[in-house]
């Protein structure tokens, strides 16, 4: 059975639906960087999105040609995952989307090294005869962090920010959102099959000792 990273790594991808803070280790990501409405059809964060599973896809499938990666296990490919912030603003701003900034991440697998991610983008870009220019290998330390599970529209995020900010500030941390430490979202549900309602996000902010 295929490595799945939500089911064996719960406690960073299965949170709650009430906050809890949690120490995330350094992890290695696919990357790409970007500005703008994230429901801009046309947008760069559309695009990044498909760049991201490009490579993922083909990281994924590589065993089956003739590019062998070293302790290379079969595994389900890990949720979408994204940065946000906007220049100037402390936090989120929801009415002006069209200022956001973003980095879109897919997790990769420890045995993936710097030369299989170039092999996958040169792989990529000939297979699909596209450019994966602005893909990158991101390795990130979150470390301290405060998270829980968002039910329902992006829209809302707001309430479920505030709860998680009050925990923090309750158990004597307060947020720690700067220009290296991000607002964190995990996407757990496909937004074009699942009811809006439903939706699963994970919400997660970096904090510090107050």
């Amino acid at each position: 059975m295929a490595f799945d990273y939500k089911k064996e790594y719960k406690e960073f991808y299965m949170p709650k639906n009430k906050p809890s803070i949690i120490e995330i280790p350094e992890m290695n990501y696919i990357a790409v960087r970007g500005k703008g409405n994230p429901n801009d059809e046309a947008g760069e964060y559309k695009q990044s999105i498909g760049l991201l599973y490009g490579i993922a896809f083909t990281i994924k499938m590589s065993y089956k040609g003739t590019h062998k990666i070293d302790g290379y296990f079969e595994y389900v490919v890990p949720p979408l995952e994204g940065f946000w912030w906007q220049d100037g603003v402390s936090g989120i701003d929801y009415n002006k989307k069209e200022e956001m900034n973003f980095i879109s991440i897919i997790r990769l697998p420890d045995f993936v090294t710097v030369d299989d991610f170039n092999w996958a983008v040169e792989e990529a870009t000939k297979k699909k005869k596209q450019d994966f220019s602005k893909v990158e290998f991101l390795t990130y330390n979150e470390g301290l962090c405060v998270q829980c599970m968002h039910i329902g529209s992006y829209d809302d995020e707001p309430t479920t920010i505030e709860l998680i900010n009050d925990y923090a500030h309750e158990n004597g941390y307060e947020t720690d959102i700067t220009d290296k430490r991000f607002h964190h979202e995990i996407y757990l549900s496909d937004p074009i099959r699942c009811d809006v309602s439903k939706l699963k996000t994970v919400i997660r902010h970096p904090i510090k000792k107050q």
